[in-house]
């Protein structure tokens, strides 16, 4: 091979001339030197930096206000009151006798007695946008616990799992980042603390041993950003450094702005001729005042202060915050929105210059992305692993009757999770717009209530008894006398 067209890199590796010089992201000259950017695996670089990822957001979340106001709003728009479950069965009596059973088992879902199964959805999806991941236990109940379906859930945070162990087990499998793994690579196994390794109130609970707890017993929530990725990143980290020195500049601007605010005056006295007065016991220079002593002169409103012959007042002058404090916040706050995943305008509530067309341009993007976090992450990760042990627990301890479960299993777990709907941006053409798709065949009505977060059996049968309570009343309500026009149309068309 001809040395003209191979060099070598800092890392040992034979780079064609040709190919190295097309890219400019991949030169190694004086302004990429400084480049740190170490081609490791995700896990390499993740696992010794996580224990300060997470200490820092959640210091961050704490005590800056707009980290708080990230993580709030991303839940928020994320879970909101819940992503509820829709049975995909024909038939509607089963369909309604699991729905009512899930919804007496929702109020008693939680471990800790704090929320409901909804909630808990919201508490795993705060976990894992601040911390980068969250764990949720199975945990089957006695049937004298008198609960719906003997099962509840435990959320633990991250630390419960240490990411820190690596071992080879006597059967041979693997142990990654607190994680079992078998011969061929699945999960079988976590290892789990059975109190938090870093709160201070459990550690006079006993030894804090290490248990190992099988796969179906856990559920693991987090984003895998690359293959293979083992534990999960704070929501947060690619902007910690900045909202911190963000932090830091805005606190001292703040701070200089008060002691602007502070009426300070200083007196200058003229130098006294002759040579300076010596203590006799210090040896000190005497600096005496119209009383012997040095004066602290104290400022009042209505203060009128007399000098001596040859003194002047200065009064303190501190710079403002600058002319440029407004832009460069705003810019350094938009950097901060983007890395954090949340438009600007819901991070800061800076609502300046925007009109409806394009918040609803950002507003869409910002929905896109929930969308693919709630059903790749939430609903894949946990509502499903939930919602089939809730169903082989209620099969199993007699709550459900289903036939033949064990070969229909499969049918009998088809659901369709609906988050809840998005709020309209404008009301009036929004819901005209929706018309107009069922009306042209693009949508159905279904659809467009599955959008709002509802099912549309509920709406109709809760339309038609509006519909006979008024009738019974004998009101007229509009919705009622557009049906009755209608009725009457017909009518007179079928006369015809």
């Amino acid at each position: 091979m001809s040395g003209r067209y191979i060099s070598l890199t800092r890392s040992g590796v034979l780079v064609p001339e040709r190919i190295k010089a097309s890219y400019e992201g991949a030169a190694e000259g004086r302004r990429s030197s400084n480049w740190d950017a170490p081609d490791t695996g995700p896990n390499s670089l993740i696992m010794p930096a996580l224990r300060n990822l997470r200490s820092r957001s959640r210091a961050a979340v704490r005590n800056d206000p707009y980290a708080a106001n990230v993580i709030d709003k991303r839940v928020s728009n994320l879970i909101g009151t819940g992503i509820t479950p829709q049975p995909r069965l024909t038939d509607k009596a089963l369909r309604k006798i699991m729905q009512v059973l899930w919804e007496d088992w929702v109020d008693e879902s939680d471990a800790d007695e704090l929320t409901d199964f909804y909630g808990q959805q919201a508490l795993v999806a705060r976990t894992v946008e601040q911390s980068g991941e969250c764990f949720v236990r199975l945990r089957p109940r006695r049937l004298e616990d008198d609960l719906a379906v003997p099962l509840q859930l435990q959320c633990l945070s991250p630390e419960f799992v240490p990411h820190d162990k690596f071992e080879v087990t006597r059967s041979g499998n693997v142990i990654r980042a607190g994680i079992e793994f078998n011969s061929l690579g699945r999960r079988v196994a976590y290892w789990c603390y059975r109190n938090h390794p870093s709160d201070k109130t459990s550690l006079n609970a006993g030894y804090n041993a290490l248990v190992r707890v099988p796969a179906e017993q856990m559920l693991h929530i987090f984003e895998s950003l690359e293959p293979g990725q083992l534990r999960g990143v704070p929501r947060l980290a690619p902007v910690l450094k900045r909202l911190r020195s963000l932090d830091s500049y805005d606190d001292a601007v703040l701070f200089r702005q008060e002691v602007a605010n502070l009426f300070a005056g200083f007196i200058r006295k003229p130098v006294p001729e002759g040579p300076p007065q010596m203590d006799m016991v210090t040896g000190a220079p005497v600096s005496y005042d119209r009383d012997g002593f040095t004066p602290m002169v104290g400022l009042e409103p209505g203060t009128m202060q007399e000098l001596l012959p040859g003194e002047q007042v200065e009064f303190s002058d501190p710079p403002d915050g600058g002319n440029n404090y407004p832009d460069f916040m705003r810019q350094q706050l938009t950097a901060a929105a983007a890395g954090a995943g949340l438009p600007y305008e819901l991070m800061t509530g800076d609502m300046r210059g925007v009109n409806d067309r394009v918040i609803r341009v950002v507003l869409n993007e910002f929905r896109r992305r929930l969308e693919q976090l709630q059903f790749s992450v939430y609903v894949h990760q946990l509502c499903r692993p939930v919602r089939r042990a809730w169903m082989d627990m209620a099969v199993l301890s007699g709550a459900l009757d289903l036939a033949d479960y064990t070969q229909r299993r499969r049918e009998y777990l088809r659901t369709r999770w609906v988050p809840q709907g998005w709020a309209y941006i404008q009301p009036v053409q929004d819901v005209q717009a929706r018309m107009l798709e069922v009306r042209a065949g693009f949508a159905s009505r279904s659809e467009m209530c599955l959008r709002a977060g509802t099912d549309a059996e509920i709406v109709d049968e809760e339309n038609a008894a509006d519909i006979a309570r008024a009738q019974a009343l004998g009101l007229n309500y509009s919705t009622l006398s557009a049906t009755e026009d209608d009725a009457d149309e017909s009518d007179q068309k079928e006369t015809k």
